[in-house]
């Protein structure tokens, strides 16, 4: 499959559907590649501007979906050919991911959470779909000796899909200083994924999503830990789009 790139206030991305992106993990598996798909939003943007080990990170991966509206409608004012549908967040795309993987006998490992609480969403997703192959292994280890033996764990199950679900940007790094040593076809930095189908945390309405409204219930649901994220950082990017909306403008005076 063929899937072209788009540059968006420094970062690139993607423009893919769940419908895609089940395709293109189905192409890993069988060609039998290693991939990395990682995701954008304005979260992730922000730290990709203060972080080197985030900008390492995105240099390496194969695929960069958007996941947040809020990214979507910042396309749309830039003129990009961004829609709804390329909106995909682990809240809705994990549930045709499981499907995909169950019909298709793929096998997932789910890495992060707190203990029990990624297993306790296993159990939900294999009852949910018979014949899934899902494995969790939590994400509270140390460097070096607990850290070879979570790689080593991850590559006796030999997963087709590797989840790494330990927010940003602890997964994006993780990823980065283990991705030699992963025998995974496809791996996947997916936040608090397991979290919410655990109801470790509360999903926020569907439609809150479609609209751009999940950040706030989110602030409202998690206030202390997710104020700055929600609060401040969108003031820097606005910082970006004003620099990007005036330097476009530059362009087309001067091209014209």
């Amino acid at each position: 499959m063929k899937i072209g790139w788009y540059e968006i206030l420094g970062v690139k991305v993607n423009l893919l559907s769940m419908v895609q992106l089940n395709s293109l993990i189905g192409e890993a598996v069988q060609s039998n590649c290693k991939w990395i798909i990682a995701n954008h939003n304005l979260n992730s943007l922000y730290i990709f501007h203060h972080n080197p080990a985030m900008k390492d990170f995105y240099n390496k991966v194969d695929y960069v979906h958007i996941d947040g509206m809020a990214l979507i409608f910042l396309g749309k004012l830039l003129n990009l050919p961004f829609r709804r549908e390329h909106r995909v967040t682990y809240a809705d795309w994990v549930w045709s991911l499981m499907e995909q993987a169950a019909d298709d006998n793929w096998r997932v490992l789910y890495l992060g959470s707190k203990p029990g609480v990624a297993e306790r969403g296993a159990a939900i997703l294999r009852n949910q779909y018979p014949g899934l192959k899902i494995s969790t292994v939590h994400g509270y280890f140390t460097a070096g000796s607990q850290n070879q033996a979570v790689i080593d764990q991850i590559n006796s199950y030999q997963p087709n899909i590797l989840m790494v679900g330990m927010g940003m940007p602890r997964q994006e790094e993780w990823i980065l200083a283990n991705i030699d040593q992963i025998k995974a076809n496809i791996v996947l930095p997916s936040g608090a994924c397991i979290d919410y189908i655990a109801q470790e945390i509360a999903t926020p309405p569907r439609w809150m999503g479609q609209v751009g409204l999940e950040w706030l219930y989110r602030l409202a649901t998690e206030p202390k830990r997710l104020w700055r994220r929600y609060l401040v950082e969108p003031w820097f990017i606005a910082k970006l789009l004003i620099e990007e909306f005036f330097f476009n403008l530059r362009n087309k005076l001067f091209s014209s």
